[in-house]
């Protein structure tokens, strides 16, 4: 069987209600498709009007009344805010793998009122209430995904057509009252969250939602060698700094253990300034392998820039403090150090592979989210790819 792509579309109810990494931790650990691509948008009038046409299908095994509840949803919840017309904050995901589709609206579910229970997402986050005299009172989806690969492949092209204009890093979708200045942080899922399929990412999304910030880009990213270089460079120059006087312990120890002699304290400092400076690189190259898949001694200098191996999910999360709200509800950077409930607590393992990075003031949030280029529009590349259509 032939790859397909799907997609999932978050909706902004389900965004705003935070439901965001319950939706996300199912979606990548019961679909069995890998997730490849992530996209917020802020759709437009055309965008929705043109999208809602297509909603209604003799190919969706849902009934036709449900398939019209649908696209009024979407006329309706997804386009800008009719009275300030203000944008309303969508999340595309983007998954490829064999029958893709089918997988993934497997997970999503189809509505009927006669479900109960929570085994699709839609059962545990839509809603669909009817009175006694067949009459909708309350419709929410949660989540919208195409019921065919023909289907996904005309509304991708179609998402895909407005992603510059409607996609990114959204701005002015968030209003704020009088005197609130809002930040911005970077969030990144590390590597290790994806040796395997799991709920991981979207616990730990569900972890930093309950910050009351709000996410206004996300990108499935690939960290290219130089990239590594460049975002953990201010770590190398305090490893080199901080290391000294650990090596030149650790180096004494081993020394006189194996040499049976004494090594006075000005010895003992000069091999900390001898072997600090070599283990401080040796552990930098170790990150950037971590993240990037290879280090800067391995990597081809011809191939440094080209995205590497291993995969992350790149976020940025809006409003007031944000940056301190981001790191206390992940912890600090030794997972044994970090309090229960935080994210390195919790997910962690250790120093390096220790969950989640974010930034630490907003300046680095800026020199990050340059480096890692959230807005990158990685969605329309993916799609038009993979249907051949430049």
């Amino acid at each position: 069987m032939s790859e397909e792509l799907a997609y999932a579309i978050i909706t902004p109810y389900s965004l705003h209600k935070s439901r965001t990494g319950g939706i996300i931790a199912r979606l990548i650990s019961r679909s069995g498709v890998e997730l490849v691509a992530a996209r917020m948008f802020a759709p437009s009038a055309e965008l929705v009007s043109e999208y809602a046409q297509q909603v209604v299908s003799p190919d969706d095994p849902q009934e036709k009344r449900i398939q019209e509840l649908i696209r009024d949803y979407v006329v309706r919840n997804i386009g800008p805010e009719p009275k300030s017309q203000r944008r309303r904050r969508v999340m595309m995901l983007l998954f490829k793998g064999e029958d893709a589709v089918r997988k993934l609206r497997a997970v999503i579910g189809n509505f009927s009122p006669h479900r109960r229970g929570g085994e699709t997402i839609r059962d545990t986050y839509g809603d669909l209430i009817i009175d006694e005299n067949d009459n909708v009172h309350y419709f929410e989806p949660a989540v919208l995904a195409a019921p065919t690969p023909a289907e996904a492949r005309t509304k991708l092209l179609l998402w895909a057509k407005y992603s510059d204009t409607d996609g990114g890093v959204l701005e002015n979708v968030i209003q704020y009252g009088p005197g609130e200045v809002p930040e911005r942080t970077l969030v990144l899922l590390k590597p290790d969250n994806f040796k395997f399929p799991s709920g991981r990412p979207g616990n730990m999304i569900d972890f930093f939602s309950r910050t009351g910030l709000f996410i206004v880009g996300i990108k499935v990213h690939r960290m290219s060698v130089a990239q590594a270089m460049e975002f953990y460079a201010p770590v190398r120059e305090t490893l080199r700094n901080a290391v000294k006087e650990r090596v030149a312990v650790r180096a004494k120890a081993a020394l006189e253990r194996e040499l049976d002699i004494k090594i006075p304290e000005v010895e003992q400092r000069q091999l900390g300034e001898m072997l600090g400076p070599l283990y401080a690189e040796s552990q930098f190259d170790n990150i950037v392998r971590f993240m990037s898949g290879s280090s800067p001694r391995e990597c081809d200098p011809s191939k440094l820039t080209e995205p590497g191996t291993e995969k992350c999910i790149a976020l940025i999360y809006e409003g007031v403090n944000a940056v301190a709200k981001i790191r206390s509800v992940l912890g600090p950077t030794d997972p044994s150090k970090a309090p229960p409930g935080s994210i390195r607590r919790e997910f962690g393992a250790n120093i390096m592979v220790n969950a989640a990075h974010a930034s630490d003031s907003p300046e680095n949030a800026r020199r990050e989210m340059r480096i890692v280029d959230v807005g990158e529009n990685l969605f329309r590349r993916t799609v038009e790819e993979f249907y051949g259509v430049a």
